[in-house]
């Protein structure tokens, strides 16, 4: 029986007892949640100011007219959509990504019922392997089988399509395909090709694809292809989700969006009125302006490569890593110096560095495989002078 708690649980356990043994003259730097830590919009707090009122109001689940059409205005232009084919129909807001993206499980549920006619005693969710914990968390709230990809180098770290096209009965049992690119941890991203590979799967086994492209922002020099983009103007069986945490360094404010599938969206939203959390309209506003504003996000794309840069320099090609496309994740392959829970401790004693093994991130496919064996995930979200300050003490602890 694999352990089905949440990695920071498991974290918790293995480290607890363990006091640094430099604490006193060096304090702990916690590199394992991906929380972002750069200054998030100078504007933010007077637009909230400015809409506080609306905070005695429900909002309705739809969202503000203002909202969805920043969002549409700022897929438009990020993705080159067309501008008469997606509309605010094709938009909903989040109480952040994760809400939607666990919600959605029941969507998707409902729509292979609905609409693809699929009556599954087990059905299927395909996540990449490793994934984000939600994910697993949604196929269980609904008794569906999890089924994990794992990805590889071969594969770009992302999960094998080709290999997955020959599997025509797990396809037809599938209702959904939780898809990350950039991917949690690698930061690998899907090209437009791959995206229209995945669609042309979706359409021909009645599935949906949903994309979480939460990272998307955040690269180093080429923005990385959109499912929407890939999608050439239809956008059945697609559905993607963003927010404004890593874009914006806004985790606080729980605003996100679900855009594509007009028709999915329309019946998701009726569940979505009975169960899911409105997003407060004073939020809404704020979310606007930041979808209105690129200058605040170049800034944090520089900041990220700055300390990518300070990475590289400090470790060099002495450890094994890639600098990744796009995220903000170090995922450092540390095999040859044991296992990664092991190294895990052995950091956390010797220089007080707290990172996530790779094998806690994942779950070992049906041959015995688990892909995050031997690496660590390293969230870079710390300003440049700790990252320098934690990429010395991590070539120390291993290197010497």
């Amino acid at each position: 029986m694999q352990d089905q708690r949440s990695p920071f649980q498991r974290l918790a356990d293995i480290l607890d007892g363990i006091t640094p043994s430099n604490e006193a003259t060096h304090a702990p730097i916690n590199l394992t949640i991906g929380e972002p830590q750069h200054a998030f919009p100078a504007f933010i707090p007077e637009v909230i100011a400015d809409h506080v009122d609306a905070f005695r109001r429900y909002p309705a689940i739809q969202g503000t007219d203002d909202f969805r059409a920043s969002v549409c205005d700022w897929l438009k232009a990020r993705y080159g959509l067309d501008e008469a084919g997606f509309s605010e129909k094709n938009v909903l807001p989040l109480n952040g990504s994760r809400e939607g993206l666990f919600h959605a499980i029941v969507g998707a549920r409902d729509w292979a019922r609905d609409h693809f006619g699929k009556t599954l005693d087990k059905p299927a969710i395909l996540l990449p392997n490793p994934f984000f914990h939600t994910y697993i968390a949604a196929a269980r709230a609904i008794d569906a089988e999890p089924v994990f990809l794992n990805g590889s180098p071969d594969s770009n770290y992302l999960p094998d399509l080709d290999a997955l096209a020959l599997d025509t009965e797990l396809l037809d049992r599938t209702i959904a395909f939780f898809y990350a690119s950039p991917a949690n941890p690698q930061g690998s991203v899907a090209g437009k090709e791959v995206w229209q590979k995945l669609i042309a799967l979706s359409r021909k086994h009645n599935f949906l694809v949903l994309a979480d492209e939460c990272y998307s922002e955040i690269y180093r020099d080429t923005p990385p292809a959109g499912v929407l983009e890939a999608a050439e103007g239809d956008y059945s069986n697609i559905v993607t989700f963003n927010s404004l945490s890593k874009r914006s360094n806004l985790a606080g404010l729980r605003c996100g969006f679900a855009a594509g599938d007009g028709a999915f969206l329309t019946q998701w939203t009726k569940y979505r009125n009975m169960a899911a959390p409105q997003v407060p309209m004073p939020l809404q506003a704020a979310a606007a302006a930041a979808f209105r504003d690129e200058a605040h996000v170049e800034e944090n794309r520089r900041l990220y490569n700055a300390k990518f840069d300070a990475v590289r320099r400090i470790l060099g090609n002495d450890l094994t890593y890639e600098i990744p496309p796009a995220g903000f994740f170090l995922w450092l392959d540390v095999s040859a110096f044991g296992d990664d829970a092991s190294i895990t401790e052995k950091l956390w004693r010797e220089v007080g560095l707290r990172v996530v093994p790779g094998s806690f991130l994942a779950r070992s496919d049906a041959s015995g495989v688990n892909p995050g064996d031997g690496f660590l995930r390293i969230a870079i979200v710390a300003d440049l002078d700790q990252t320098e300050d934690a990429m010395h003490r991590l070539r120390h602890c291993l290197l010497g």
